[in-house]
C-alpha cells in the first residue's frame, strides 16, 4: 500500500507530526543535508509539505488528470519527486514508479515512506544533460525549490512570489541522464519532470522522444520553458496543453504545437507565477 492510501494516510500523518519512530522522526535525526542548515527548521519544511500535497481531496484530483497518461503495468517517472505525492499517485494508477530525488533528507524519506512496496525505486540523484556531478543550491525553509540552477536563483531574486526565498546552503550530488534510468528501468509512459529551472538540462539528457510527459515553468524563467519546448519539438511531434499552479486541469482549449504553447506562456502575467506543461505523442491525451 502507498504512503498515500488507506493506512499509508496515517503513516504521513506521523511523518508530519514527526512522531516516533516514524519516517518523519527519522528525516528529523541526524546530520542536515548541507553544512549551515538546520535539521529542525528542514524536518520543520517537509512536514508542512506533506500536509500540503496529501491533503485530503488532492489524491483523488491528481489521479483523475494522470490517468490518461499512465496504465495499469506501465512505468512513471517522478524526476524530483520531494515527498512523493506523484509516486503514490503512479502506484494507485497500478504504474510502476521510478522516484528520483537528490536532497539526501527527501531520499532517506521516500525510502521509509515507500519501503514495503516493490513497485517503488528511489533514485538518490539529481537529472541533468551528462552524467558527472553538479552542486545543488538548499533552501531550507522552503525545500520544495532545491536547485541545480544558479540562473532560477538569480532570475528568482525580486521575482513576484519569490520574495524572501533564501538559498541558504549547497551540497555536490551525483548526476544521472534520463537516457541512464531508462537503461535502467525502462521506457516510462509518462515522466513528470519538476526541478526548478533545471528542466532543459534533464530534456538534454533524453536521446528518444517518450510517450507523454510534464514539466514544471516559471514566469520568471521563461526562457528555459522555451528550451523545453524547442528540445521536444526536436525529438517529435509532441502536443501540448498546461496547467496553472497545483489545480490538475489543462486550460488550453485543445492540444497547440511548440510556438504556440511558447506565446502563451509567454503571454501569462508574472503572477501566474508556475504551472506545468504536458506533452503527448498522442493529442488526445493533452485534450481538456
Amino acid at each position: 500500500m502507498t504512503a498515500a492510501g488507506g493506512k499509508g494516510r496515517g503513516r504521513v500523518a506521523a511523518v508530519a507530526r514527526g512522531d516516533a519512530g516514524g519516517p518523519g522522526a527519522a528525516a528529523g535525526r541526524g546530520e542536515a543535508d548541507g553544512p549551515g542548515v538546520a535539521a529542525g527548521s528542514q524536518a520543520a519544511a517537509i512536514g508542512r509539505s506533506l500536509r500540503t500535497y496529501y491533503a485530503p481531496g488532492h489524491a483523488a484530483g491528481l489521479d483523475a488528470h494522470l490517468r490518461r497518461f499512465l496504465p495499469a503495468g506501465g512505468l512513471g517517472f517522478d524526476i524530483g519527486a520531494h515527498v512523493g505525492d506523484r509516486t503514490a499517485c503512479f502506484r494507485r494508477l497500478g504504474a510502476r514508479a521510478v522516484a528520483v530525488e537528490p536532497q539526501p533528507r527527501l531520499a532517506r524519506l521516500l525510502r521509509l515512506l515507500f519501503r514495503h512496496d516493490p513497485g517503488v525505486a528511489v533514485v538518490s540523484a539529481l537529472v541533468g544533460a551528462a552524467p558527472g556531478e553538479a552542486v545543488l543550491r538548499l533552501n531550507s525553509a522552503n525545500p520544495t525549490v532545491a536547485t541545480a540552477s544558479d540562473a532560477f536563483v538569480a532570475a528568482a531574486e525580486g521575482a513576484p512570489g519569490w520574495e524572501g526565498q533564501r538559498w541558504d546552503a549547497a551540497l555536490r550530488r551525483p548526476v544521472t541522464t534520463l537516457d541512464a534510468l531508462i537503461a535502467a528501468h525502462g521506457v516510462p509512459d509518462f515522466a513528470k519532470i519538476d526541478v526548478e529551472g533545471f528542466e532543459a538540462a534533464v530534456l538534454a539528457g533524453l536521446s528518444r522522444p517518450l510517450p507523454a510527459l510534464s514539466f514544471e515553468f516559471t514566469t520568471h524563467q521563461r526562457d528555459v520553458a522555451q528550451a523545453c519546448l524547442e528540445r521536444l519539438a526536436a525529438l517529435g511531434p509532441y502536443r501540448f496543453n498546461a496547467c496553472l499552479g497545483e489545480a490538475p486541469r489543462f486550460l488550453l482549449p485543445a492540444p497547440c504545437d511548440a510556438p504556440a504553447m511558447a506565446a502563451w506562456i509567454a503571454a501569462l502575467p508574472p503572477r501566474a507565477n508556475s504551472g506545468d506543461v504536458y506533452a503527448s505523442l498522442d493529442p488526445a491525451r493533452v485534450a481538456p
